[in-house]
Order: structure tokens, then C-alpha cells, then sequence
């Protein structure tokens, strides 16, 4: 099968295309770094739909490489600004990438026809209470917290508004708490990469005691990821979670034991506003499906990581 990974350059979109051509997939990445080079690469930013435009037409790029039309039987869409708090700073650059290079991949696939994933997050189940299943959002009124999430729910009313009107196939995926190697720090990561980068580096980190999350490693996250294009059924919705559901404050205290350190960086407070405090995932569908299981833990995860950093950002 012919796929297409757009932001496959990314920390799980990585892992994806590896997982793909493992099973034997002919897999071309879209992402928008300008100095990286491969023969299945194309420097395109999604929100731009002249860009997208030309992977599928050809024609008209500087690099002759590029001017053969490239067709794709599925898609996964993964291109997205990531993080709650990246959504406050950057909210111009969130909502033009995530919204509408959405609708610009729609559009395509409207035109011409192929199957796509959608990602989605755990973000969009707000302050849900009880267990995180599939069907609490169309149950539900859920109020969303901050942009990222807004942005991400926006997306999938776009998906669910382009079946309706325009027959298009989709599956929508929200991961939930994905972390691992192959996660570069910045300060809009995930929890586990912030508190490892800063604990090796001694940079004063804030843990928010009166938060619980469901952690999943990456490589659980994208192998199951991989399996859809085999097993696919358009209109599913699919959580993608692991099965360690833990407070943020024991999640730093495997880092520093790992690492040997005291809590001397960290300061504590009991809650982050419009941040969703508890995120307690049902994946029964996705195991159902896609065969999805954990197979690393959150205390070999974590060490995998903390491996990882001080090898890539050379720590003792």
C-alpha cells in the first residue's frame, strides 16, 4: 500500500514510518523541515494548500524530483501543533496548522478518493469525570479547556462534517500521554520528556500534585497506529492509551530515583487551570480492532527515556 505521513519527521510520526515499511509498506513523508532530504520526502507545510496541492499534481517545483504526481492510498494525518500550553503562545500558528491543515487534507482526500487517520488527543474529553470511552463525546457536553484542545475537536467535526457530505473514509484516533525516545525536548512537550531533559539538566521543573494521567510508550502507541491501514473501518473513533494510570507527582519521583537526584528543582502546587486533571482511558475498542496491547510499563518506559536523553543530549 502506498501511504502518505504527514509530520512524519515528528516524534511518533517516526516511529510510524517505521512501523509501516515494516509491514511492508511503500511510505512517503510530508513535514516541514527544510534541510532534510530523502527520495520520500517533501518539504510541504499543510496549512498551505498550494503546497499540499502539489505532492498529488506535480508540476511547478524547483526540484525536478518533485514534479511527478504522487497518488497515496491512505493517509495519516499526523502534521499538528502539539501541546495546551504551545496553543496560548502560538495560538495563530495552532489554529492555522491544526484547523485548517485539516480541511486542506480533506479537501485532497475529497478530490481524490483515498483512506485517511486522523489524529486526534485525550484533550478533548475535558474534565470528563468518569472513564474516558469513545461514545462519551457524542454523549456528552464537554467543555474544552484551552485551545489545543478546541483545535483538536474542531478537527474531528470536520472529518465527521466531510463523511457526511462528501462520502470521504476515516478513522479518528486521540492518543493519550504518548512519550518515549525519539522525543525531543522543547518546553511544549509531553510531562515525561519535560521532567527527564529538566532533571539531567538541573532546571527547576513545577509538579501538579492533583493531576492523574494514563501513559502509553511510543512504540506501543505507533504499532498499533500501524495496524489500522490493514484493519480499516471508516467512521471509527479510537482511544490509544496504556493501562499505567498514575498521579504527576510518583511519575517525577521514578525520574529522580532514576537519575539520583532529590526533589530539590521541583516546586509543587496542586492544580494547573484549564488543564484536565484526571485522564483515565478505556482502549477495550482499539484492543479489539487493532489488537492493541502495552507491552512496556511505565517504569522500563521511563528508563528507555531517560537512556535515550542522556545519550542524544550527551549527560553523564
Amino acid at each position: 500500500m502506498r501511504i502518505l505521513v504527514t509530520g512524519g519527521l515528528g516524534a511518533v510520526g517516526r516511529a510510524l514510518v517505521t512501523d509501516l515499511k515494516k509491514a511492508g509498506h511503500e511510505v512517503f513523508v510530508i513535514d516541514i523541515d527544510p534541510h532534510y532530504h530523502n527520495e520520500n520526502y517533501a518539504r510541504i507545510d499543510v496549512s498551505e494548500f498550494r503546497q499540499l496541492e502539489r505532492l498529488w499534481t506535480g508540476g511547478g517545483w524547483s526540484s525536478g524530483y518533485m514534479n511527478t504526481p504522487r497518488k497515496f492510498d491512505f493517509v495519516f494525518h499526523l502534521a499538528a501543533e502539539f501541546g495546551r500550553w504551545n496553543g496560548e503562545d502560538y495560538y495563530e500558528t495552532v489554529w492555522k496548522t491544526n484547523a485548517i491543515g485539516t480541511k486542506n487534507i480533506l479537501r485532497m482526500q475529497e478530490r481524490e478518493g483515498f483512506k485517511a487517520v486522523y489524529f486526534s488527543t485525550s484533550e478533548v474529553y475535558g474534565d470528563h469525570n468518569d472513564l474516558m470511552v469513545e461514545s462519551v463525546m457524542d454523549n456528552t457536553e464537554i467543555k474544552q479547556l484551552n485551545d489545543y484542545a478546541l483545535s483538536k475537536w474542531v478537527n474531528e467535526q470536520q472529518v465527521i462534517n466531510s463523511a457526511l457530505m462528501n462520502g470521504t473514509e476515516s478513522v479518528r484516533v486521540r492518543l493519550f500521554n504518548t512519550y518515549g525516545p525519539g522525543e525531543y525536548y522543547t518546553p511544549y512537550r509531553s510531562m515525561i520528556c519535560l521532567f527527564v531533559y529538566r532533571a539531567l539538566h538541573n532546571i527547576p521543573y513545577t509538579v501538579y500534585k492533583n493531576h492523574t494521567r494514563t501513559s502509553i510508550y511510543i512504540s506501543d502507541v505507533t504499532r498499533t497506529l500501524s495496524k489500522i491501514a490493514e484493519n480499516f473501518k471508516a467512521g471509527e473513533v479510537y482511544n490509544i492509551g496504556g493501562t499505567d494510570y498514575h498521579d504527576i507527582e510518583s511519575v517525577s519521583n521514578k525520574i529522580l530515583k532514576y537519575i539520583g537526584k532529590d526533589d530539590s528543582l521541583v516546586t509543587y502546587r496542586e492544580s494547573e487551570v484549564m488543564t484536565t486533571r484526571s485522564k483515565r482511558v478505556d482502549s477495550s475498542k482499539a484492543e479489539r480492532d487493532l489488537g492493541h496491547t502495552v507491552t512496556v510499563g511505565l517504569d522500563e518506559g521511563i528508563a528507555n527515556t531517560i537512556r535515550w536523553m542522556k545519550e542524544v543530549y550527551q549527560v553523564r
